[in-house]
């Protein structure tokens, strides 16, 4: 119901239409496959992205042209080119961008006739890799060094010990990182060492990008397909429709090209005296066709606050009005630091390039050690750095040194069953001094700060298919996500309320003060006296003398979680991933461990078992 105005604790109905998977195909009835080919058709084309679909039609519609079926090799084509086996892209992608850029070498390898596979690492099977001829492994670095989340099985077991040898392999890796955190692209360098060790071929030196990664990304896969074209003996293109159909779904709403949408609702949902500014934000997606799925992300596109921009303009003495370039084109300084240029994040690559473009000693002596390098840039913005060591900075060194914006991503916090026209999220805004300056995040700041209902906001959705309901409405879940972390699980119970699902819920939820931070109080008492959540279980860590979390109700009730778990339940965890989600995984093993009576090893290992599965899944930050 775009542009409806509702209290967070009254639900209103709407129009409702339930839709199965198979509905799209409705309309293709009578087919001429069989059942049983039609179901495996089915389960191919299922989760593939917009661009993967247009491939493949092109590449059928290439095939249907030369006469041939998909089991026949076409003709003309040589023996060792039938037996040579299409390379494979593995990616490990923590925010969607290792995921686009694995869609993009794809798509750039069709147009030049090369049939690549892609997957994800968390879905690809393991022994499956000595038997590959090419694998191109394109990963980012999550939080101190670690693999992303649905890259961490694949990255354990390449370094353990039952990793094949791959001799014979052809490999390349790209990482992509962020400069700001010490183990800057050290899973990519892992994946790259590891590969070498194992006997394996670089195809290019591995390659490693920071956050403004768009153009070394293009650079990069030019070279991959050179180099693949250079050693793939001739073929047909398998077909020029590929291409062309592929630009039909260039007008989707993506990072790229975002959705200009209406804000409905900004409302604090936290109390007056809580430390903790946590906005509820409801946002119109009417006419977008934008879909989404309980689990997925929503990607927010922001501006720079014009307080932030005007002081960073002084202390550089940059000219507000002088031209520069930036991605989107030609314009003022001005407007540039208000919507192209990364301000709310410090980061090293910006003390290097002034110090690069001006030579000034302060800036060069910043450079000479990383530790202090990272430590100047560690909680402040831009802005704080030239406080501290103010510069002289044309408006042309000024663009030369930042980095592009880049858009924030938030869990969302509806279901689109449930509301068809709308996303939800929740977002906590984040606010600190730096030597007496109040700060803002950036995308947090903008949305809780400056942006009223009536403004419009740029969106996209982020899947996130490692993050999902289980399939049969009966499967009971645990879902752990103190804080903002509560935000997916509002979308699950939404979604489980709608489908009117059978299967128990255990909520573990925690936060400061039961009076003050609470979030989704009323829903989530209303979902337990109607029976959508069977269990509630609240952590308010400062509401006695011993602070309380949400590991410490996990570990009281280990004996019934651990049931549930015998019972096939689902573990989700939602939140922070450098302490939370740690510690939530150490109280886990220690239930397994003497629930089953397993030592820590095999502890990890049944864990390990249920992330495989999709039995135990995480939603981290």
């Amino acid at each position: 119901m775009a542009g409806c105005r509702r209290c967070l604790s009254i639900r209103l109905s709407g129009p409702e239409k339930e839709f199965s998977d198979d509905d799209w195909m409705g309309d293709m009835t009578p087919t001429p496959l069989t059942a049983q080919q039609l179901a495996a058709l089915d389960d191919v084309l299922r989760g593939m992205s917009a661009v993967q679909l247009a491939w493949t039609s092109g590449y059928l519609a290439g095939r249907l042209s030369q006469g041939t079926s998909i089991g026949e090799t076409p003709t003309g084509t040589s023996d060792i080119v039938a037996a040579q086996k299409a390379p494979l892209i593995l990616f490990g992608s923590q925010t969607g961008n290792a995921k686009g850029i694995a869609t993009k070498l794809q798509t750039a390898l069709a147009a030049a006739g090369i049939t690549a596979n892609v997957s994800d690492m968390a879905s690809y099977k393991q022994a499956s890799l000595k038997s590959e001829q090419t694998v191109i492994i394109i990963t980012a670095t999550y939080g101190e060094g670690e693999p992303p989340e649905g890259a961490e099985l694949f990255h354990k077991w390449l370094m353990g010990k039952r990793a094949p040898e791959l001799k014979g392999l052809n490999f390349a890796v790209l990482g992509l990182g962020d400069s700001s955190y010490e183990f800057f692209n050290k899973t990519a360098q892992d994946f790259d060492s590891r590969f070498e060790a194992l006997g394996a071929t670089r195809l290019l030196d591995r390659v490693e990008l920071d956050v403004d990664y768009k153009s070394g990304a293009d650079a990069w896969i030019a070279d991959i397909v050179a180099k693949l074209k250079a050693q793939t003996p001739s073929v047909s293109q398998v077909s020029q429709h590929a291409v062309a159909t592929a630009s039909t779904v260039s007008s989707v709403w993506t990072k790229e090209n975002p959705f200009t949408a209406e804000l409905l609702v900004n409302q604090k949902i936290t109390g007056r005296r809580s430390q903790k500014d946590v906005r509820h934000i409801e946002i119109s997606l009417d006419g977008s066709g934008l879909t989404y799925k309980p689990g997925d992300a929503l990607g927010i596109w922001f501006s720079n606050d014009a307080s932030l921009v005007q002081e960073v303009l002084e202390l550089t003495g940059a000219d507000a009005n002088a031209t520069v370039q930036t991605l989107r084109g030609a314009g003022t300084i001005s407007d540039a630091l208000t919507h192209d240029f990364e301000l709310t994040q410090a980061y090293p690559g910006f003390i290097t390039k002034v110090a690069e473009l001006t030579s000034d000693e302060r800036y060069v002596a910043l450079t000479n050690d990383k530790a202090t390098l990272r430590s100047a840039v560690t909680d402040c913005q831009i802005a704080d750095i030239l406080r501290a060591n103010p510069v002289a900075l044309t408006a042309d060194q000024l663009a030369a040194a930042l980095r592009p914006l880049q858009p924030r991503l938030y869990s969302i916090a509806s279901s689109q069953t449930d509301l068809p026209d709308e996303v939800h999220t929740t977002v906590a805004v984040v606010r600190y001094a730096v030597d007496g300056a109040e700060r803002e995040g950036g995308a947090s700041g903008f949305l809780g700060s400056r942006c009223e209902p009536g403004d419009t906001v740029r969106v996209y959705i982020e899947p996130n298919d490692h993050f999902r309901l289980p399939i049969d409405p009966e499967t009971p879940v645990i879902m752990i996500g103190p804080g903002t972390g509560i935000a997916p699980f509002r979308a699950f119970l939404q979604e489980r309320d709608v489908i009117e699902a059978k299967g128990k819920s255990w909520l573990f939820f925690g936060n400061p003060h039961f009076t003050e931070d609470f979030l989704y109080q009323v829903e989530l008492q209303d979902y337990l006296s109607r029976g959508i959540l069977t269990h509630l279980s609240v952590a308010f860590s400062r509401d006695q003398p011993q602070k309380v979390y949400v590991q410490d109700k996990l570990r009281k009730n280990g004996a019934e979680l651990y049931r549930w778990i015998q019972d096939g339940a689902h573990i989700y965890i939602c939140g922070d991933g450098q302490r939370m989600a740690k510690d939530v995984h150490a109280v886990l093993l220690d239930i397994v461990s003497e629930q089953a009576g397993l030592d820590p090893d095999g502890a990890e290992v049944l864990l390990d078992d249920l992330r495989a599965s999709g039995r135990y899944q995480r939603d981290v930050y």
